[in-house]
């Protein structure tokens, strides 16, 4: 498979509005798939085997696998940021030590994070108070789950690099291969040999590890400067200290996030067995909002990255203003849609009356909120593609972690109610984007966003 010039987009001059969404729309089917990994799971097991193996593989496992995952994959953002930057600027020689110190940073913390997750996994569940009745299935699941987290950390690693240069089309591919390989492999496992929660588990390790061969092969097939070369796969000591000096806020930051879900989790896992289902059902709804604002996440970050390594301030400016009108209109258009269709989208994931009911409360509250996240993700993305990450990390520090930790200990047990808890949701969002509006004009106005050497 030989890379062509068509494959990879140059998005430091043309139409900004059309250069972005050509690149958002791979990344955001790209993401749809991706998701759609644990949904699947999720309606598999909630169809199939009942509510608590569908609390069993959400929940409480998915918020301890966003910790460990969510915090490598926030540190290997500084590899896409450095790489877009360095592609940008037209340092060959950069490029290709940046990629081969990437590829050995995801195999490195892939399996630490394999090691961690496997060994600590039992002392987290009862830490976060997993019921007793969903305990076995969740731990079954996390632990096969984490056997394979090399595969998806290398994977995400690749299709960084991908992005970074500018093409997000193969990832996608790649994706939806794996994704119809896991589809099948769930009902095979599930439905035909009836595993239960560890079958789908070992659908999606082995539906990662092929979108792992896949993404590898791409890097290592190319002809350009950032072709893979397995015998050059090796830390480069100034490389890695600047993805850590980047990334590491950003791993932090996700960390932080994944942190206060655990205790949001822990709360909502003093409530019933319904309650659980549920908000893992609208875990899976919502995740359709997040794919989007991580697609223009990532879309600002790459686009302002190689404009901002090539030095042109101009479409830099345009490119972050692009995105936020797209995102806006997104979220809006999304949060009208899902509360139409509210009943039916539940009612997808478990047929329980009683689960359904609990899952309209929840999500009639919160997709109405959806606006206020929108700032975050675009200023904050397109912050660390001019490599200020320190800055976000602390606003997301205050604005999210240390806000929503004080709301759930000291709200929650006062009035102890479902809304109470996920009210900690809008109420951070719309303060921690107050900050960053804030610091984004100051950062402009004091810079001017004036090109730094790389």
């Amino acid at each position: 498979m030989k890379i062509e010039h068509n494959s990879k987009m140059s998005i430091t001059e043309g139409v900004i509005w059309k250069q972005i969404l050509l690149y958002f729309f791979p990344l955001l089917f790209g993401t749809f798939f991706q998701q759609l990994y644990n949904t699947i799971d999720a309606v598999v097991v909630g169809r199939y085997v009942g509510k608590a193996a569908l609390s069993a593989v959400g929940g409480a496992t998915g918020t301890l696998i966003n910790v460990l995952i969510g915090f490598f994959i926030g540190l290997s953002s500084g590899a896409t940021v450095i790489i877009s930057q360095y592609y940008g600027g037209k340092k060959k020689e950069e490029v290709k030590d940046s990629v081969h110190t990437a590829i050995a940073l995801a195999i490195t913390g892939g399996l630490i994070i394999m090691l961690i997750g496997f060994f600590g996994s039992p002392y987290a569940l009862k830490l976060m108070g997993t019921p007793k009745e969903i305990y076995q299935d969740a731990l079954t699941f996390i632990r096969i789950y984490f056997l394979g987290t090399v595969f998806n950390v290398v994977y995400n690693m690749g299709a960084g690099i991908l992005r970074a240069i500018g093409d997000s089309k193969r990832p996608l591919y790649f994706l939806i291969i794996s994704c119809g390989v896991n589809i099948i492999l769930d009902l095979l496992f599930v439905v035909v040999f009836h595993w239960g929660v560890g079958g789908t588990a070992a659908a999606t390790v082995l539906s990662q590890l092929l979108s792992a061969c896949l993404i590898c092969m791409v890097l290592m097939k190319s002809d350009d400067c950032y072709k893979l070369y397995l015998s050059k796969i090796r830390f480069h000591k100034e490389i890695l200290n600047r993805i850590i000096h980047i990334g590491l806020p950003g791993g932090a930051q996700s960390l932080m996030y994944s942190t206060s879900n655990l205790l949001i989790q822990s709360s909502m896992n003093s409530f019933n067995i319904n309650v659980l289902a549920a908000w893992t059902a609208y875990g899976k709804i919502d995740g359709i909002f997040w794919m989007i604002m991580n697609s223009f996440g990532v879309s600002v970050t790459t686009f302002v990255g190689q404009n901002y390594g090539a030095g042109k301030q101009d479409r830099v400016q345009k490119g972050i203003r692009v995105c936020f009108g797209f995102a806006m209109a997104s979220a809006l258009f999304l949060s009208v849609t899902i509360s139409i269709f509210a009943a039916s989208i539940m009612g997808i994931f478990n047929k329980d009356p009683a689960v359904i009911r609990e899952g309209l409360k929840i999500l009639h509250f919160l997709v109405p909120t959806y606006c206020t996240y929108v700032l975050i993700e675009i200023l904050s993305g397109a912050l660390r593609g001019m490599g200020q990450a320190v800055v976000p990390f602390l606003l997301t520090f205050f604005g999210v972690c240390v806000l929503r930790i004080t709301w759930i200990l000291t709200a929650v047990p006062v009035w102890h109610e479902v809304r109470t808890v996920i009210f900690s949701y809008p109420m951070t969002w719309s303060v921690t984007s107050i900050l960053f509006l804030i610091y984004y004009f100051y950062y402009k106005k004091k810079t001017g966003l004036v090109n730094i050497n790389l």
